[in-house]
């Protein structure tokens, strides 16, 4: 967990920062000018405003910023004890909490076990500058140490949705890599046939030991496309499932499930016979997870309506259903979706999904009919 990159496409700075500045900046004027009860004001007043700049790189630095800014602090409370004055400082700089945050968040295993002992060093003498009692050294120890395991909690979440993630990713490589084995086996199948043939043949009748070197070179053809997909993929050693992989002429299946509810409708335009069995496969896997997913969560739909379409060198899929947004829209939000656009993008294709205009929800893919290396 403490390994992962630090804020991985974050923006160093993002407005949010600037605005955050710009409300600290105006509140610790405020509270510099107002309170009569500031110890050392001009120190206070300067400590405020200076720190604040701080925040711009706790994501970027998270150990960095905050040992500087600790570090101020620890050598003002020491001043304070030693001058034994009351504590230095307005409420406004509370904004310190965000480093501790920012540290447990973003930064590395080694920052982190620098970055903690800063942190209660700093506690300690701060609480000691203003020391009232047990209860409130302690409290005061649980409220500064609150956001550091707040931001250790959002790494965790984040970390395990990332892993979550790249297991769906890898199991629809898997799933693509089993597939497209079973492709290319048929090819290199039909390879051997026809070679067999034509070595019989060749010594009586030329044109049929041609017309088979034409066929083999198709099939090589098909095959080398088909391979050049696996090229990437991770698959583990599994054997291949005996079924018979399915296809876009397969979707219509999808419909014949008389009982379920909503029922589906199957429409197959355009020349689909030349759809690779990769493309075909997925294709059907795409239409069914869309037609599941419909039924599981379209609420109120009363239809699912299934469209495959074959154009000029591409397929399209587009699956509807007419179920009420707010119910349909959060099942896309999962993980099954990511799996459905790494399976797409293996293809050399593109695959979106969202409400459409008025009611329901939609899910369309536009694959290659031959899959792109």
């Amino acid at each position: 967990m403490w390994d992962e990159p630090r804020v991985p496409n974050a923006p160093v700075r993002v407005w949010r920062d600037w605005a955050l500045i710009g409300a600290l900046v105006v509140s610790a004027l405020l509270e510099g000018t107002l309170r009569s009860d500031v110890v050392w004001r001009p120190l206070a007043l300067a400590l405020a405003l200076g720190l604040v700049w701080a925040l711009l790189w706790r994501r970027t630095r998270p150990l960095a910023t905050l040992a500087v800014v600790f570090g101020v602090l620890t050598a003002v409370s020491v001043a304070s004890i030693v001058a034994g004055t009351e504590p230095v400082g307005l409420y406004s700089t509370a904004y310190i909490l965000l480093l501790p945050y920012a540290l447990l968040r973003w930064g590395s295993g080694r920052e982190v076990l620098l970055g903690v002992p800063i942190m209660l060093v700093t506690y300690a003498l701060g609480i000691a500058a203003d020391y009232t009692g047990a209860g409130e050294a302690i409290g005061g120890f649980v409220f500064g140490l609150f956001p550091a395991v707040l931001g250790a909690l959002v790494r965790f979440l984040y970390g395990y949705q990332a892993s979550q993630r790249d297991k769906i990713k890898s199991r629809e490589r898997a799933e693509l890599a089993r597939e497209l084995h079973d492709t290319v086996a048929h090819h290199v199948s039909a390879i051997a046939v026809r070679a067999q043939a034509g070595r019989v043949v060749a010594a009586t009748d030329v044109r049929a030991a041609i017309d088979s070197l034409q066929i083999i070179e198709e099939e090589a053809s098909r095959a080398l496309t088909e391979m050049r997909l696996m090229v990437g993929t991770l698959r583990e050693d599994e054997a291949a499932e005996l079924a018979p992989q399915r296809g876009v002429n397969d979707i219509p299946s999808l419909a014949d499930d008389a009982g379920a509810s909503p029922p589906v409708r199957v429409e197959l335009t355009g020349p689909l016979e030349d759809v690779g069995a990769s493309v075909g496969a997925a294709m059907y896997r795409l239409a069914q997870e869309s037609i599941t997913n419909a039924r599981r969560h379209a609420r109120h739909a009363t239809r699912v309506d299934v469209r495959v379409e074959g154009g000029e060198g591409f397929v399209h899929l587009t699956v509807t259903d007419d179920g009420e947004p707010q119910a349909s829209a959060p099942s896309w939000t999962g993980y099954g979706l990511v799996g459905m656009r790494e399976r797409a993008a293996l293809l050399g294709g593109t695959l979106d999904a969202g409400p459409t205009p008025g009611k329901g929800w939609s899910v369309t893919a536009v694959l290659p009919k031959v899959p792109m290396s």
